[in-house]
């Protein structure tokens, strides 16, 4: 199954005609802000391996995240942005025991100038909710959340650079799960080539849990096409994670991720 995924989006990267229309190149550079008046689906599928005291562990996350905006008034939009993943463990918590199903749903909301600061900055700032939506336990927190967002960038000559970053605790969920309080950082780097509005986009991303203070930390290098369907806009994204830090018994080494966006510019 791996390797016919990874076929399939190398055939589509190099047989599918490049969207070569003028819009191609802003539509690359709003899909590296995390804020931009863009309406997206992308659908992210990562494979995460040697998990559990005997790194026989395995974790499948297929996860949509739409972005929508909504306009304000002229110079003000708020950017929703919902994660609702589907997640297959296998051999966790030991050999031969496992869950699939819906994970938790995360939402966030930004609210953001339309125009960049009189320096060129981008941002946005708003809130985080998370939902106790998981079918299983051991898929979820089993808790609600709430906490501050915010996202600072820069575009220029081609280079889009910042950080978005999220706290996150619970306010209600069963007294028998452990406390939700969570620190999030994403620094991301992107660098779009004009001429085939190929992306290449490099980025970390950092969970502290305060209350049990261990860390999760992988770091994300992905090369991204634009292309056409059809009528329908798309990019397509392949790449590989590094999982530098993590708590006990969590993910290990490189594992493969892969990014589909559906774009529907107005």
């Amino acid at each position: 199954m791996k390797l016919h995924l990874i076929l399939i989006i190398a055939l589509t990267l190099l047989h599918t005609s490049v969207f070569a229309e003028d819009q191609s190149a802003k539509l690359a550079n709003q899909l590296s802000n995390p804020v931009a008046a863009l309406i997206s689906v992308p659908i992210q599928y990562t494979l995460d391996e040697k998990i559990g005291p005997t790194e026989e562990g395995e974790v499948t996350v297929i996860k949509a995240s739409p972005v929508v905006p909504f306009e304000i008034n002229n110079d003000w939009i708020i950017i929703t942005r919902t994660i609702i993943p589907v997640i297959d463990q296998k051999n966790i918590p030991v050999n031969g025991q496992g869950e699939s199903g819906l994970g938790d749903i995360a939402a966030s909301f930004f609210v953001s100038p339309k125009t960049p600061t009189n320096n060129g900055w981008i941002w946005g700032a708003g809130a985080i909710v998370l939902l106790d939506t998981a079918s299983e336990d051991v898929l979820g927190a089993g808790k609600w959340g709430l906490g501050p967002t915010a996202v600072l960038l820069k575009q220029n000559n081609g280079w889009t650079y910042g950080a978005l970053a999220h706290y996150l605790t619970d306010f209600a969920g069963g007294d028998d799960r452990a406390d939700v309080e969570q620190l999030f950082l994403q620094p991301f780097l992107a660098y779009i080539i004009d001429s085939t509005k190929t992306t290449f986009a490099l980025q970390s991303e950092v969970t502290r849990n305060l209350d049990s203070d261990e860390t999760n930390a992988f770091v994300l290098f992905e090369v991204g096409q634009m292309f056409k369907i059809g009528s329908q806009i798309m990019q397509a994204r392949i790449g590989a994670r590094y999982w530098y830090e993590t708590e006990p018994f969590g993910p290990q080494g490189t594992t493969f991720s892969a990014r589909l966006f559906f774009l529907f510019p107005k």
